[in-house]
């Protein structure tokens, strides 16, 4: 990983920053890398129960760096091929920075300010619950380029707006400011100080059981859309490996004893 993304870990949470300030931390082929590097990263780290990701400088993230893009397309005659690699992983180097933030094990909160544009806004929509400013700007911005989304789109804003915004805000790149995009559901909170309030949601959510919250997050990615069979029987599955697990025990034991519990990750 590179300093284009920063990760700094206290008290079991994840701040991730995307560090290219000057740039709006526009999404260059090194952004690219970067972000996938740091979510593989925290997919592996014990010691993290829950991610705030957000952006420095004025923006959280202003999408496609088009003119390093254009010069990637043209070193390789015009196809862009290094972002449509995939290995054995449905998701191709352009879908990974977005996915990967659904697919981390821990929850994961955006905190959005200035700007969330196209590529910007589909990272924000990979995470589980999203912060944004009154005054931010956000946008499914690829109309714009004459494109259609491609960041894994199809695979996070279904959970989160109805079919019929999904393709309005796709066919017309609209930009929404926080309370607007609240108002659709691309965002779950409008708050002054979006990464402030992101923290202080990360805070209570890490001091809850990070067993039961890692099983709480693997519950609904994997039964929101599946058959009834695979929600209820992982449902069992997953109670049965709590119930009478160390950390399960210590959080009665904390109730009981009207004290904070000591979780071991």
């Amino acid at each position: 990983m590179t300093d284009l993304v920063t990760i700094d870990k206290s008290g079991g949470i994840a701040d991730v920053r995307l560090n290219r300030p000057d740039k709006y931390n526009a999404l260059s082929p090194d952004m690219f890398k970067a972000i996938i590097a740091a979510g593989e990263e925290l997919a592996e780290a014990r010691d993290v129960r829950v991610v705030v990701l957000s952006g420095n400088g004025r923006g959280f993230c202003a999408g496609l760096d088009m003119a390093s893009m254009q010069g990637l397309a043209e070193a390789e005659g015009g196809g862009g091929g290094a972002l449509l690699k995939r290995d054995d992983r449905p998701e191709n180097h352009a879908q990974r920075p977005a996915l990967i933030w659904k697919r981390l094990p821990v929850p994961t909160i955006a905190a959005i300010h200035g700007v969330a544009y196209g590529g910007g806004c589909q990272i924000a929509m990979g995470t589980d619950i999203r912060f944004a400013a009154p005054d931010a700007k956000i946008s499914v911005m690829e109309i714009k380029w004459g494109l259609i989304p491609d960041m894994s789109i199809t695979q996070t804003l279904r959970d989160v707006v109805p079919l019929d915004v999904a393709k309005e805000l796709t066919f017309t790149g609209r930009i929404l400011n926080g309370e607007e995009a609240k108002a659709v559901g691309l965002v779950t909170h409008v708050a002054d100080d979006p990464l402030a309030a992101a923290m202080a949601l990360a805070e209570e959510i890490a001091s809850k059981s990070p067993d039961a919250v890692r099983a709480g997050k693997r519950l609904y990615e994997t039964s929101w859309r599946a058959d009834a069979r695979t929600g209820l029987e992982l449902e069992s599955t997953l109670q049965m490996q709590l119930i009478g697990s160390a950390n399960q025990i210590e959080a009665v034991k904390a109730n009981f004893a009207k004290r904070d519990p000591n979780f071991e990750d």
